[in-house]
């Protein structure tokens, strides 16, 4: 079962949060910011010295480009005088740092100059400064690799969260729940906007609905199966960022689709993604179980396995172009690896759970016993037709792509190692134990080494 990390919106949800806007409210400090037109050479040295200590006692994480002094601003009402400084960073996001002139009288505030952006009267003006966002640009790529961030903007932060948005170049939006102050070397969350439902404190503004549904209608283009978009919900992400879109299709069909950091996307039918946050809810999962169960039967009779699906399941192995299932039959007891192609002109193959573990493939739903008749057929097509098989074990395969099954007989007589070409699991040839001696060791089965 996936885990999911579903709604990990803490910041969305804090009631603390000191919006960005409050670094306006110092009306002389925001004035003084907004007329400098250039960097005074006697602020900037003042800020120079002051920044060393500045960084350390905000905690910043920061190698320091540059800084200047901006100016001292007194509370009207606390009578508290505070040194505003903006400090720039080597390739990280720069601050407004709020500093108190007699120590303890305040506390020290870092912005990120997003959030002084976002205040509207205030500004970074170093030139390490002037574009904010490319500030944030290492702290995306650590997460969201694909985002190429086209806008961004500061909400504000608490004392251990800093919250950004931003919006990637074909759609997808994000609010990051970074720390306070901002940190590469932290852990950030990245709540996509198409997961931000109306009822959340806080809402994407540089991602709207009809961008959001347009970035999802991009991923189901691109996720290989025909869908033309009902409608859509965000699931979740894994442990490694690995997200999850439920999509429901106008012909009644549903998927996950699974979007990893890197972009690429697999599609999980909804018949089988209830162990992914609850599974499907646009769609109904059990009419989609026996419309997909109808589809494999059908699928294998045309490749000459006749098993009316009564069960199945996919096994997660990475085979592009195809998609490997176990099935299990209503009107027989043996069940079945199917691979079955993407594409129309490819015929599936079926693998018999006899032989099946010579590909690496273990059944799980039929007993061993099941495939013994089949293990007597591939005999028979061997021109060794006395032996009822009673019993198995898997021998191994070779470097010449060929693999080797032991078997035991009903009445008792010596059996056989019977090799099978891995390329379409055909029965080559059936040797008795004193001639498989140099195959793995030989036959191994009590009742075969009695008899050697």
């Amino acid at each position: 079962m996936r885990r999911l990390i579903i709604g990990l919106f803490a910041a969305l949800m804090a009631a603390t949060i000191l919006p960005a806007a409050a670094f306006a409210a110092d009306a002389a400090a925001a004035k003084a910011a907004a007329a400098a037109t250039k960097v005074d050479p006697t602020a900037k040295t003042k800020g120079m010295e002051a920044a060393p200590g500045i960084i350390t006692s905000a905690g910043l994480d920061c190698q320091l480009a540059d800084a200047r002094l901006i100016g001292i601003s007194t509370d009207p009402k606390t009578k508290v005088a505070q040194s505003y400084f903006e400090i720039a960073c080597k390739n990280a996001e720069g601050y407004v740092v709020s500093v108190p002139v007699k120590a303890g009288t305040a506390d020290t505030q870092a912005y990120t100059c997003l959030e002084v952006a976002a205040a509207k009267g205030a500004t970074c003006i170093l030139p390490e400064n002037a574009d904010p966002k490319a500030g944030i640009a290492a702290l995306v790529a650590q997460d969201q690799p694909n985002c190429q961030i086209t806008n961004a903007r500061g909400l504000g932060h608490n004392a251990t969260v800093t919250v950004i948005e931003i919006a990637c170049q074909g759609g997808a939006g994000y609010i990051i729940d970074g720390s306070y102050p901002l940190s590469l070397s932290k852990p950030a969350t990245f709540n996509p906007c198409a997961g931000i439902t109306a009822g959340m404190t806080i809402q994407c503004a540089l991602t709207d609905a009809a961008t959001t549904n347009a970035y999802v209608t991009g991923l189901v283009a691109k996720m290989g199966k025909p869908c033309d978009m009902k409608d859509h919900r965000y699931v979740g992400a894994d442990s490694k960022g690995v997200a999850y879109f439920e999509v429901a299709c106008q012909d009644g069909k549903g998927y996950m689709m699974e979007v990893t950091l890197t972009g690429a996307i697999a599609p999980i039918d909804c018949a089988v993604a209830d162990g992914i946050g609850g599974g499907c809810t646009l769609t109904s999962s059990r009419a989609a179980q026996t419309e997909q169960a109808g589809l494999y039967s059908k699928l294998a009779h045309n490749a000459g396995f006749a098993c009316d699906v009564s069960k199945y399941g996919p096994i997660p192995v990475s085979l592009p172009g195809h998609e490997v299932v176990e099935l299990a039959c209503s009107n027989r007891p043996d069940g079945a690896i199917a691979i079955f192609p993407t594409s129309a002109s490819e015929k599936a193959q079926i693998e018999n759970c006899a032989v099946s573990e010579l590909s690496g493939y273990r059944c799980s739903f039929s007993k061993p016993d099941a495939a013994f008749p089949q293990l007597t057929s591939d005999l028979k097509t061997l021109g060794k037709t006395t032996c009822v098989v009673s019993g198995e074990r898997l021998v191994g395969t070779t470097a010449d792509k060929m693999g080797y099954i032991e078997v035991s007989c009903a009445d008792g007589n010596p059996g056989y190692v019977i090799s099978y070409t891995l390329a379409t699991m055909a029965p080559k040839e059936a040797l008795t134990c004193s001639f498989a001696k140099d195959i793995a060791g030989g036959c191994q089965m009590p009742q075969n080494t009695k008899h050697s």
